[in-house]
């Protein structure tokens, strides 16, 4: 383990527990309490995972997590005392991986971050598989390749997340057929998907806005409503 785990909460008691968990399993811990210290510290720390609180006293967490995007793609949670859907789905749309209601169980924030960096690693540093496997897929100038952790359309290189990358690979390993949003939750997150939740559609909008994909008439990622999602052959 040893992984480093960023922790931005403004609230002290929160911090501090986090990071007493996070630590007594193994993790190093870079915690702030303001949102400049912690951009401060992504500019010049190697970091694995970032836990973000979107209320601070000066930056956002959603200010954090649109910079970090801008050069980095390990995983960010964010945390909120706010429960609409509205939130959730900005947070998502512009990034984040995960998203933790307040007030939370710690043992739930742990177990959130082994899934993120388990998938995280999974993309990035895949284990070599039986050479039958398919490992790259060129659909229409849609290449992804998993090896690689790469995706380009038309030439021009995506910068996906690990998690829009993982919709995107599930989608092209399945295409042709429609995927249910359920399954798709299912092999993406690695949990049991409820109804009503939006969290599947909010990263197909964030996909296809990075592809320039019109939610009207996709070339690629197209919706089947009320079923799921289909990228055609």
């Amino acid at each position: 383990m040893g992984e480093h785990i960023l922790v931005v909460d403004d609230e002290k008691e929160i911090a501090d527990l986090i990071e007493v968990y996070l630590v007594n399993d193994g993790y190093i811990v870079h915690k702030f309490y303001n949102g400049t210290e912690a951009l401060s510290c992504i500019a010049k720390t190697d970091l694995d995972l970032a836990i973000l609180d979107v209320m601070l006293p000066d930056i956002d967490g959603f200010h954090i997590c649109q910079k970090i995007r801008e050069n980095y793609y390990y995983p960010i949670i964010m945390l909120t005392a706010k429960v609409e859907d509205g939130d959730k789905i900005m947070g998502l749309t512009i990034g984040a991986d995960d998203y933790i209601t307040k007030p939370f169980n710690p043992l739930e924030v742990v177990a959130r971050v082994k899934t993120q960096l388990r998938r995280y690693m999974r993309y990035n540093h895949p284990a070599r598989t039986n050479e039958d496997e398919v490992r790259e897929y060129d659909i229409r100038g849609l290449i992804i390749n998993k090896d690689m952790h790469k995706c380009e359309l038309f030439g021009k290189e995506l910068s996906l997340t690990p998690i829009e990358f993982s919709i995107l690979w599930y989608l092209c390993e399945h295409q042709g057929v429609v995927v249910p949003s359920e399954e798709l939750f299912e092999a993406v997150w690695g949990e049991k998907y409820f109804n009503n939740n939006n969290t599947v559609m909010a990263h197909i909008g964030r996909l296809r806005e990075k592809m320039n994909e019109s939610a009207k008439k996709p070339k690629f990622v197209k919706t089947v409503w009320g079923v799921g999602y289909t990228i055609e052959k």
